[in-house]
């Protein structure tokens, strides 16, 4: 009697359909690996929300304006960034040729100003298609910016330098290029007070604003930053030129932009437009 009532009291036995399926991702449920994928590709593919995390980082891309700045013009007796003097400079020389050589190389200027052109019209016209504030894009973009002026410093390093011939010419195309980039790229920021490159229209909006005495005056204190790091990157730029080498000021310069390329994966993103049918719900 109790053999008979231990078997009825044992469970039936499972078939292999009733057994639970193991421990398998389904696609409703993806795998810790591949959710972590799927939030990284997001995160890059959001727009950067105009902040002032990314005030700070135009005023420091402007600081490494400055710094290049401050070696060119010594090196290449032109500008790799300030284009207002270069148009100049290749005007006169037009009609006061002999001045090539001497106060100015014209063959530095045409690069300097072309690859400026090249960079901020190649920039601008991709940044139309991907989204101008795509965090993927300003990555991307800025990385490719740093690497150009890590080769500019690998140049001089490796050749020294000369104000004129194909070196010099390599490396001030290389400067122009990647500081033509960062002008378009950070007019995508709505920031127009920090151009991180040129100063004139800035000393001129400052000095003409009617709230400039203001304490709560935003395009104000922008302006403020953006000509206080254009003078700083100058300064250290010439101090690294005097003591170091214009070599070490334009390697200087890559690794602040590679800084600013690095913390863009941390600036907060713009939140994502209602659509109607979520204004209705």
């Amino acid at each position: 009697m109790s053999k008979t009532h231990s078997v009825m009291l044992e469970p039936p036995a499972q078939t292999d359909l009733e057994k639970p399926a193991a421990d398998v991702p389904s696609p409703d449920h993806p795998s810790d690996n591949s959710s972590f994928t799927s939030r990284a590709w997001r995160h890059m593919l959001e727009d950067v929300r105009p902040s002032g995390f990314v005030e700070f980082e135009l005023v420091f891309l402007t600081f490494c304006t400055g710094i290049q700045d401050a070696i060119s013009f010594p090196d290449y007796h032109c500008f790799a960034s300030n284009q207002t003097g270069n148009t100049v400079f290749l005007l006169v020389a037009l009609v006061i040729p002999w001045l090539d050589g001497d106060t100015f190389y014209v063959s530095n200027i045409g690069a300097a100003l072309g690859f400026f052109l090249l960079g901020g019209w190649v920039t601008g016209q991709i940044s139309h298609i991907v989204g101008s504030r795509v965090r993927l894009w300003l990555v991307c973009c800025n990385l490719i910016q740093s690497a150009l002026v890590f080769i500019a410093a690998a140049l001089q390093f490796r050749y020294g330098v000369a104000p004129q011939g194909t070196v010099a010419v390599m490396v001030v195309g290389l400067l122009g290029f990647a500081s033509g980039s960062q002008v378009v790229q950070s007019r995508s920021m709505k920031m127009t007070e920090i151009s991180t490159a040129m100063a004139t229209a800035a000393w001129v909006d400052l000095i003409i604003d009617p709230k400039l005495f203001r304490a709560q005056n935003r395009p104000r204190t922008r302006r403020v930053m953006f000509l206080l790091a254009l003078a700083g990157g100058s300064l250290v730029g010439a101090g690294i030129y005097r003591t170091a080498g214009s070599a070490t000021a334009i390697l200087t310069s890559a690794a602040g932009k590679l800084l600013v390329t690095i913390m863009y994966l941390f600036n907060s993103a713009d939140k994502p437009k209602k659509t109607d049918g979520d204004a209705n719900c």
